[in-house]
């Protein structure tokens, strides 16, 4: 009786098993700057990570102004004071992601924390704010590219943890979200069809404030817009002196660095980086050769 009692057992673990999460690895937010939230069928788990790289707010050029608003309004959250949420949204490749990368290396020394969390993750949202409402430190929790579709409702998770549950997000916690989208879902001409002019004034259908409702509750907006040809030759410029040597800039760089621009169709950091990459790699191997 015993062992078939034993086997039943057995037989039950080997098919749960796989539905169980991993073993959680130890997170110490002592020596941990940043974490991933993983969800899965029983709730989450944080994951710790070490920073992507060393990228520094200097190293970042050509957005002063955003770079500027974020530090400040993310120093004032870390000594307590009043701060937003902060929606970076605009042109690809032009710094919204390491700007907040950059920012975590930057100020981590002063009590920053980093949590990411994956779009398709942000069912489990409201469960890892409240796993972080009683610690002791100050988080930034992240998502990068950031939109939904149409039918897609896990931003309603996100609209309740931002402003609409009872409690609110804690104290100790920021949401930062980067988007090429500013109001982060779809909008089609039927959607402005339902806008109405009433005594002069104008009032969007239903289906405009839903989608604008979302992003009104970041309270900071920083819109990315595509370098100018003067910012990204500067950036460039940086990239190759930081990835080579600062002889290696040249009016034979500048000049390939613009077709570079050209044939990718647009100018961005990101772009700048990808030049720099290719021109400093290709010297050095000349060199060798």
């Amino acid at each position: 009786m015993e062992d078939a009692l034993a086997r039943r057992l057995l037989e039950m673990m080997e098919r749960v098993e796989p539905w169980l999460p991993p073993a959680s690895a130890e997170i110490d937010w002592q020596h941990d700057m940043a974490a991933l939230w993983q969800r899965h069928a029983l709730g989450g788990q944080l994951v710790p990570v070490p920073p992507r790289d060393a990228l520094s707010l200097d190293d970042l050029l050509g957005i002063e102004r955003q770079k500027r608003a974020l530090v400040d309004n993310t120093r004032a959250f870390l000594r307590g004071y009043p701060a937003n949420h902060a929606l970076l949204w605009g042109a690809r490749g032009s710094g919204k992601s390491s700007l907040v990368r950059a920012l975590l290396n930057g100020l981590a020394p002063e009590g920053l924390r980093l949590v990411q969390v994956d779009r398709h993750d942000l069912a489990g949202l409201p469960s890892l704010v409240a796993q972080l409402r009683n610690e002791p430190h100050r988080f930034v929790v992240y998502c990068d590219d950031l939109s939904f579709e149409g039918n897609d409702d896990a931003y309603k998770a996100l609209k309740s943890v931002l402003d609409g549950a009872i409690t609110g997000p804690p104290d100790n916690v920021l949401l930062y979200a980067t988007s090429n989208r500013r109001h982060l879902l779809p909008e089609s001409m039927s959607d402005n069809q339902e806008t109405r002019v009433v005594n002069d004034e104008l009032h969007h259908g239903d289906a405009v404030e839903e989608k604008i409702s979302l992003s009104d509750r970041f309270g900071l907006w920083l819109a990315f817009h595509p370098f100018s040809q003067d910012a990204y030759l500067e950036t460039c410029q940086h990239w190759i002196a930081h990835l080579g040597a600062a002889e290696d800039w040249s009016p034979e760089a500048r000049a390939e660095a613009v077709r570079f621009a050209t044939l990718r169709g647009g100018r961005s950091g990101r772009i700048a980086w990808q030049f720099a990459c290719q021109w400093v790699g290709n010297r050095r191997l000349k060199a060798d050769t």
